[in-house]
């Protein structure tokens, strides 16, 4: 039986300062997963990337990668794991192009059956601006050519620090869309976010917070892992409205998204919603809509640290 392409048990860092990260992390990614570990920042999401990635001391039971040990096996299966950074590292003063051919000379060859440089080149949409400065690139084309430099050696693990932060919508869209695609090509892909949307996509999810590990599960098991429900309350003055409801009775907590606000609530019944519609009239305030909704991945996240 192949072993888990990640694996750690009891996984602790602590800088000089003081500062503990990492307090006793488990977790387990298995081939061809798309594992996300999700959480604000501060909460030990970085760490996590760079003791994987063999760049910093840590302590724990087991931390393996590939079924070696970090960070002293690490270099034995160096060329099978790819590292995009959380801030753009690759050369300004290259092309695209000079890149690529930077990055796949310092890699053996891949395996053989993988798509060819150009081929990558023409699925991320850079193949016309080979030519272009790094330093001339977009946010979203400077994130696509970092994904490209980590897959031209044809990796069997992928390890992503936040790749999609300050990329615009489209290009954070695009982006995933290629993930997903290596993924189904059998890539292993563990990935950082503080977007809790980008982790409704994962297979499994890792909720972070303070370092510590909150819960962990698929999607559909972190949703289902909270007691209570949700209301969706929309009207025209949410940010009245938010305040109005705080402390209402049976009302756990108040939560703004957007022009909408989630109500947490141990569960429905018409005897609260009329209550809380007494509430609103009484402070002038209309509800144009009031409906239970499913917890959301954030929603969860709430819900474990409030």
């Amino acid at each position: 039986m192949a072993a888990e392409p990640i694996r750690v048990r009891d996984l602790r860092k602590r800088y000089s300062t003081g500062v503990e990260a990492l307090r006793g992390l488990d977790l387990s990614v298995q081939t061809g997963q798309l594992y996300g570990v999700v959480g604000p920042d501060g909460a030990g999401k970085t760490t996590l990337l760079k003791v994987l990635a063999g760049v910093l001391s840590f302590q724990a039971e087991e931390a393996q990668v590939l079924g070696r040990p970090v960070p002293d096996g690490l270099a034995q299966v160096r060329h099978h794991i790819g590292y995009l950074p959380q801030r753009f590292s690759l050369y300004g003063d290259l092309t695209v192009e000079e890149n690529l051919g930077f990055y796949a000379a310092l890699y053996p060859p891949g395996p053989e059956g993988g798509r060819t440089r150009q081929e990558l080149l023409e699925m991320i949409g850079l193949a016309r601006f080979r030519d272009r400065l790094a330093a001339k690139l977009s946010g979203g084309m400077k994130q696509k050519l970092s994904l490209l430099c980590n897959l031209v050696h044809r990796p069997r693990l992928l390890l992503m620090d936040e790749p999609t932060v300050g990329v615009d919508p489209v290009s954070r869209r695009e982006f995933w869309t290629l993930v997903f695609e290596l993924q189904r090509e059998g890539l292993t892909v563990l990935a950082s976010t503080p977007y809790m949307d980008e982790a409704e996509q994962f297979d499994r999810v890792a909720l972070l917070s303070e370092g510590c590990l909150l819960r962990e599960g698929t999607p559909a098991e972190l949703r289902a892992s909270v007691p209570g429900v949700v209301l969706e309350l929309v009207c025209p003055q949410p940010f009245q409205a938010a305040r109005c409801l705080e402390g209402a009775p049976g009302i756990q907590d108040v939560q703004l998204f957007g022009d909408r606000l989630h109500l947490f609530t141990a569960q429905d019944a018409p005897a609260l919603r009329q209550a809380l519609e007494q509430r609103l009239g009484q402070a002038g305030l209309q509800i144009q809509r009031l409906r239970v909704v499913p917890f959301s991945i954030e929603d969860v996240f709430l819900r474990l640290t409030i």
